[in-house]
C-alpha cells in the first residue's frame, strides 16, 4: 500500500498523524494475517477471514482519505 507515493510523504504522515500511524500499522497487521490465512498458515474460519478483509478495507479507505487531505 502506498508503493506509488513518495516514501518521505508517508514517513512524514506517520510521524505527524497518530491516526494515520495507527491505521497504517493495523492495515499492515491485517494484511499479514489475511495472507497467512489464505496460504493456510493461519487456521481461521471463513467468517473471521471475511471480517478481517472488511476491517482491512475500512482501514485502507480511511488511510487514503487522510493521505488525500494532507497531500
Amino acid at each position: 500500500m502506498f508503493e506509488d507515493q513518495p516514501q518521505a510523504e508517508i514517513e512524514t504522515l506517520m510521524k505527524s498523524d497518530s491516526e494515520f500511524r495507527h491505521l497504517f500499522q493495523q492495515h499492515k497487521k491485517l494484511d499479514k494475517k489475511v495472507m497467512d490465512a489464505e496460504l493456510g498458515i493461519l487456521p481461521i474460519d471463513a467468517a473471521t477471514l471475511a471480517q478481517m478483509k472488511r476491517d482491512k478495507l475500512v482501514a485502507k479507505e480511511r488511510l487514503l482519505e487522510i493521505y488525500a487531505r494532507k497531500a
